[in-house]
């Protein structure tokens, strides 16, 4: 797939933070740069969502690649997994995301948000009644609401970086462990 929509140019300053950051600029930022005041909104909001700390960070992480899994955008899957070892995330368990169901590394709780983070993301949602209450039961009522908006904002990322046809940019290459493939037919997105 390639790109839909051109990259538009980056204050210099600003590329210059990204590729310290990261090591390359990212597309996304890229992409919106073509609106500056979406840019600017999705920016301000990605920051604030980062410094929410009510639920797990590890749980955030592998809520979000489950749902970039599922959507099938290897550059959320890409990213996410790079974060993990940044943020010295455990990576033996990130990198199985992707075949969560197949893998014995989860702990039931995990399990339940990786399930919770499909089932937002199913179109229609498919949350029951059971699987809320219990991670609510579990999380306490801020950690949900925050994991909740959280695996929304996932859902919002992978389905416009989708949309616009962007793809993995090589950011998890850099970690000791490979991430795991889907399974075939369940909707896997490819970090190749």
């Amino acid at each position: 797939m390639a790109l839909r929509v051109p990259k538009a140019e980056l204050a210099p300053e600003f590329r210059e933070i990204m590729i310290k950051q990261l090591g390359a600029v990212p597309e996304p930022a890229e992409v919106l740069a073509n609106h500056p005041k979406v840019a600017e909104a999705n920016q301000e909001f990605s920051a604030r969502l980062a410094a929410w700390d009510a639920a797990d960070a590890s749980l955030k992480t592998f809520a979000h690649m489950a749902v970039a899994a599922q959507v099938g955008c290897s550059w959320c899957l890409d990213i996410n997994f790079f974060h993990a070892q940044n943020q010295d995330l455990d990576l033996a368990k990130a990198s199985q995301v992707p075949r969560w169901r197949e893998s014995e590394v989860f702990t039931p709780l995990e399990r339940d948000v990786l399930e919770y983070a499909e089932a937002m993301t199913n179109t229609p949602p498919t949350v029951t009644d059971e699987l809320y209450a219990s991670l609510l039961d579990r999380l306490g009522p801020a950690a949900m609401v925050e994991l909740t908006v959280f695996i929304g904002f996932a859902n919002f990322a992978t389905r416009c970086n989708t949309a616009h046809g962007i793809t993995s940019q090589g950011y998890s290459d850099a970690c000791e462990i490979p991430l795991a493939v889907r399974a075939a037919g369940t909707g896997v997105a490819s970090t190749a």
